[in-house]
């Protein structure tokens, strides 16, 4: 009874991860369907606009303020100072639905020219909700919430690379304690951490200034979570992302830059387990259905160790033979991206991306468009979704902004 009220709520959450996934059933064919869910999807939204806009790429695109949403070691190569940024990402409008939305808040700041600090906060608001009895008579109204805060420190290690750390805080409030059972409904937290890597280098390419850059990040790894005790714990998004991005400067007023952005969750496959009724290795008949692993490996592991088996523990695409191609399942299992971001005198940009997920694993298809502008210290980015072959999204037909404001220091500059 306990999670039921939980899982409800989270599915609105969970509809980034899984829109038009079907969900695994015991014996089902695994060539359909075997998606990856994790507790607090909305850590894996896309939390402002210039990345929005770009096929969510942003591991190795040149720096902005909202850096530590995808690599917190970018900043140590930013042109300003400091800088913060606030964006706004309306959820669900396609449906009509106008009180469910993302807000995010970042921010950095240069200690100096080895040294970085930044933050950021994204609050998730899932709208008003109305609590019934078993009776349906009405007990409350609440608006369930999820946020996700963080602290990050970056430092520069040769002229070209750069490490940065962040430390955080999750939260996901789905129910506000209310519960029609016994068990104790409560909120799930965990505490997060990010670590990441950015080489940065300068060169000529046909007489035209260039630039390339290549990104690693481990993103949200933390504790597992649940919403009350003895319950089954989810693991979080957990995500290695790796890509590079090469800039060139036209002329004195023009400049592109491409992005490639490969993307994985390091989180346990779930496995493939026998149906009531069917054969096991052993030759024995199975008489209750979900209990034994048919293909895989058990997800009842430690975070550390389900990070190391995501690489492995797939069940595989069953062959022909009866045998199964686990290399094939992990393969799909990866989700990439690519950019593209062109520049006006460095005040106006037109940008546009696609992002790729398999239909085995959430089938997000979309492309994306975004424009840029900027107006001394200010700057304005706003961010399009469109989904592909009539795919649906949760930010389809939904416009994204965010409103950034960079600073120079005269003293720290060089």
């Amino acid at each position: 009874m306990m999670n039921r009220i939980a899982l409800s709520l989270s599915l609105i959450t969970i509809s980034l991860i899984s829109f038009g996934q079907k969900a695994t059933i015991v014996g089902q064919d695994t060539e359909t369907s075997n998606p990856i869910r994790t507790a607090v999807p909305f850590l894996t939204i896309t939390p402002e606009s210039r990345a929005g806009g770009m096929g969510d790429v942003g591991v190795a695109t040149t720096p902005d303020n909202s850096s530590i949403q995808y690599n917190v070691a970018k900043y140590l190569f930013s042109e300003q100072n400091y800088g913060l940024s606030i964006s706004y990402t309306p959820w669900l409008t396609n449906l009509g639905i106008h009180d469910i939305n993302l807000l995010n808040v970042a921010g950095f700041s240069k200690l100096n020219e080895m040294q970085t600090i930044s933050g950021s906060l994204t609050y998730f608001s899932l709208g008003n909700i109305q609590f019934l009895d078993d009776f349906g008579e009405f007990v409350k109204d609440y608006t369930p919430n999820e946020f996700n805060i963080k602290m990050g420190y970056s430092r520069l290690l040769t002229d070209q690379l750069s490490m940065g750390i962040s430390l955080g805080y999750a939260y996901s409030n789905l129910t506000g304690g209310y519960s029609n059972s016994s068990t104790e409904v409560t909120a799930g937290n965990s505490f997060v951490a990010d670590v990441g890597f950015y080489y940065n280098n300068d060169i000529e390419v046909s007489g035209y200034d260039a630039n390339y850059a290549l990104g690693l990040s481990i993103k949200d790894i933390g504790n597992t979570m649940s919403y009350s005790e003895g319950a089954e714990k989810s693991f979080l998004p957990t995500t290695m992302r790796l890509g590079g991005a090469f800039t060139i400067d036209l002329d004195d007023y023009n400049s592109i830059m491409t992005s490639v952005e490969f993307s994985k969750l390091l989180v346990p496959t779930p496995p493939i387990y026998y149906a009531a009724g069917e054969v096991d290795e052993n030759g024995d008949t199975v008489l209750v259905g979900g209990e034994y692993i048919k293909a895989g490996k058990s997800s009842d592991v430690s975070v550390g160790t389900g990070m190391f088996q995501s690489f492995y523990d797939a069940p595989g695409i069953e062959k022909a033979d009866g045998s199964r191609n686990v290399v094939s399942e992990e393969l799909k299992e990866i989700m990439w991206s690519v950019g593209l971001e062109y520049w006006y005198a460095k005040q106006f940009a037109l940008r546009g991306g696609y992002f790729h997920e398999s239909t085995m694993k959430g089938n997000r298809k979309y492309f994306s468009m975004g424009l840029g502008l900027k107006y001394n210290v200010f700057g304005f980015d706003f961010a399009y979704l469109i989904p592909v072959n009539g795919k649906t999204s949760p930010l389809a037909n939904t416009l994204r902004f965010s409103i950034s404001f960079n600073f120079v220091d005269t003293n720290k500059s060089k």
